[in-house]
Formats: C-alpha cells, sequence, structure tokens
C-alpha cells in the first residue's frame, strides 16, 4: 500500500544557521558568540549496486593493484567465488576463509596473510563481521577496502567504523577507519536470495536513521565522524525513510519469492547507502542506545542488530513524546513488515522490571548515544518507555486479530 511523505522541511535547519545567542544581562543585549562548528558528511568511494554486477569484481581489485586477497565465508566461497575467479590461476587473487569472529586473534591473523602475500587490495565479502575485518585490516595495513555484502541486513557496508569483538563474541569496541571504502559492490541477485529475515533487518535498522538524525539536529549533538551534520546527511537520512514506508513491504514479497523488483532495488539501496551515509554523517540517538542496552539481556542474543533496533526506535518514540500520529505510522510499518513492536518479539515476554532496568541502566552509560535526546534522559525513564512501547504493541495486535 502505498502511504503518504512528507518532504523535508527547512524549518528544522534554523538552529544550525544561527551561530549567535542573543543574551539579556542587566536589560543590555549582547551578543554571546558560539565557537564556529564543523559540518561534516562522509561516504564511500564508489557505489555500485545492480544485478550480476559481481563479475566486476575482479577488474575493480585490478585497478588497485596487482595481488588482491577476498576474506569471505565459507558459503560464499562455495557458493559464489569459486566459478567467480576460477581463471586467476596465477594467484593475482587470494581466498581467504574469514574465521567466524571479528576478534584481535582474528585481526592479526589476516594482516600477516596481507603482509606475508604483499597484498595492494582486500574484499570483505558476506555478512557483518566478515567486512569489518577486512575494514580494520586495510586500515591498520594501509590498502584499500572494497565491501561486498551478500545480505542487506544492516547500513554497516558504507560506513568508516567498525564493531571489535572479544574470541566469544563480547563486543569490546569500536574502530574507527580513516576513510571509508573505496568500493561497495552490491549484487541483488544475491541479495534477492538470501532469507527475507536479513532484509527485514536491515530495514530496521535503515528506519531508526532519520529520527536518529532529527534528533541529533535538534539538540545539536555531533555525528559519528566528529562533526554536525549537513544538509546533504539530514536529506539523505529523510529519503531513507520516505523509500522504506513506499517501498518496504513490496520489497520483502519480493525476497520472499527470490525475485528481483524496482522495490526490492530501492529498499536494498536504503538499507545500505542511504541509511549508511545518513547515521554515519547525521548521528544516532535513542534507537541504538536502547539496542546496546538490550543486547545486554542473552535472551535477546538470537535477535539480529535491526530487529532490536526498531523497538529500540519504538521506545525512542514514547520517550521523546514523539506526535500520536508518527508514532501509529512507524508501528504499522513495523507491523507490515514484520520486526519486532513487543517484548514478546525479542523472546523478553514476562520479563521482570528489575531485568529490564538493566538494560534501561546500561542504555543511559554516559558513553551512550542516548544523551543525543533532549532534556535529562535517565533509567527509568528508558524503563518506562519500554513497557509503553511493548504495552502499545501488544494493544495494537489485541486490536487486529
Amino acid at each position: 500500500m502505498t502511504k503518504e511523505v512528507e518532504p523535508l522541511k527547512n524549518d528544522i535547519y534554523q538552529s544550525a544557521t544561527n551561530n549567535n545567542r542573543h543574551v539579556e544581562l542587566s536589560g543590555l543585549a549582547v551578543n554571546n558568540p558560539e565557537p564556529a562548528r564543523t559540518f561534516k558528511a562522509v561516504f564511500p568511494g564508489k557505489y555500485i549496486q545492480g544485478e550480476g554486477v559481481i563479475a566486476q569484481l575482479p577488474r575493480l581489485i585490478k585497478s588497485f593493484g596487482k595481488k588482491g586477497l577476498i576474506l569471505s565465508s565459507h558459503t560464499v566461497k562455495a557458493n559464489i567465488l569459486t566459478s567467480l575467479i576460477k581463471n586467476y590461476a596465477d594467484d593475482s587473487i587470494i581466498v581467504e576463509e574469514f574465521h567466524g569472529e571479528c576478534c584481535d586473534k582474528e585481526l592479526m591473523r589476516v594482516a600477516d596473510i596481507v603482509n606475508r602475500n604483499k597484498i595492494d587490495v582486500i574484499v570483505g565479502m558476506g555478512g557483518g563481521k566478515t567486512i569489518d575485518t577486512a575494514k580494520i585490516v586495510s586500515d591498520r595495513v594501509g590498502i584499500p577496502v572494497i565491501v561486498v555484502p551478500t545480505i542487506a541486513s544492516t547500513d554497516a557496508p558504507c560506513s568508516g567504523c567498525a564493531v571489535i569483538y572479544t574470541e566469544q563474541g563480547v563486543f569490546d569496541s569500536v574502530y574507527y577507519q580513516k576513510m571509508n571504502p573505496q568500493v561497495v559492490l552490491v549484487d541483488v541477485n544475491i541479495i534477492a536470495n538470501a532469507p527475507a529475515r536479513f532484509l527485514v533487518a536491515g530495514m530496521g535498522d535503515a528506519l531508526a536513521t532519520w529520527f536518529e538524525a532529527r534528533s541529533c539536529e535538534r539538540t545539536q549533538s555531533m555525528n559519528c565522524c566528529g562533526g554536525y551534520s549537513t544538509l546533504t546527511g539530514l536529506n539523505i537520512a529523510k529519503l531513507c525513510y520516505d523509500t522504506l514506508l513506499l517501498y518496504g513491504s513490496a520489497a520483502k514479497i519480493a525476497n520472499e519469492n527470490n525475485i528481483i523488483t524496482p522495490a526490492l532495488h530501492h529498499i536494498v539501496e536504503a538499507n545500505i547507502l542511504l541509511s549508511g551515509i545518513g547515521f554515519e554523517s547525521s548521528g544516532i540517538a535513542s534507537a541504538h542506545a536502547i539496542h546496546n542496552g538490550l543486547s545486554a539481556l542473552e535472551e535477546t542474543h538470537s535477535y539480529y542488530h535491526g530487529e532490536k533496533v526498531a523497538f529500540g526506535l519504538l521506545t525512542g518514540l514514547c520517550l521523546a513524546d514523539a506526535l500520536p500520529s508518527e508514532i501509529d505510522t512507524v508501528y504499522s510499518f513495523c507491523e507490515e513488515v514484520g520486526l519486532p513492536t513487543t517484548f514478546a518479539d525479542i523472546n523478553l515476554k514476562n520479563i521482570d522490571r528489575d531485568k529490564l532496568m538493566k538494560a534501561a541502566i546500561k542504555t543511559c552509560d554516559p558513553i551512550e548515544s542516548i544523551h543525543h535526546e533532549a532534556g535529562i534522559i535517565t533509567p527509568e525513564k528508558v524503563l518506562n518507555a519500554m513497557i509503553a512501547a511493548d504495552a502499545m504493541g501488544n494493544i495494537r495486535k489485541i486490536k487486529k486479530q
């Protein structure tokens, strides 16, 4: 069903153009100039999306040097790469299987392979951890990276940051690269044949992009690349949201039937490119912080990043006292494509308040992005907002029965 979307309004930028505050002191008006702000936006060097574009990979590798390393999972190697590189028997392209965790041990192992074989360019092909490993290794050894996502489940492929875990898979730190990937190559044939749950999770991640960008602009919070959002970043974030509302449901249907349609193309672009530029160049806020809090609960570990971000967004909208019409639109979209709207949807049915408070406390850690929201945010407010979001989701489900 086609939904109406509103254009991005220029009045949200008024505060961004006002670099002076007017202060009244003893009846005397004086100018109190603020420090000059720096606006930043980051992009991948080249974004290529299409059907069968994976065939361009050998040529792209050659454009950066004589020798390339493709880091991929066993499944990707067996199902995609074997036929693609069969003509490169001269060892100009080496394929190395990823060992499953983006941790220091794996980073050092891959970096050693790069150095020993005098690799000129590295390719990360597969899911998020494979891609993150390739991005970090490329940054550490000083060579270009080509990213080839085989699912559209997050907005990470275009970004200049990556997450490092322990060998046991526990979050360790965020690693910021000096540059974004030189090339992001997205073959929609591959995406269309992946399980639809990945695409839907990507829509959950992308759904938060505009709302978090808007929060950062309103509170004049810095973005993920150390500056303030440009008009370009904000408009891309809004386009991401509009695209999801218009094409999300049709794209899911296409993916479920392993077919390629214009709607699927639009949503793959929204999940990977628009959300990738939007979140990094405009900033993150409550949805991702609440995701981090929920991830502290073991019950949620089987759910994807974007699924927990979607519930984080619903919680964030309750926390921020968003317009009822806006909340209704976001709930309706989540229900239509199958994103979580209740605790039960993320395996937290009947969770007690004490356990939920642990997630709320982690959400409000001083380093978390929830403090990019307006006002003073406390664990109690987050707890209440999570309960409100769950209750609203349950009431809506009952009404639909």
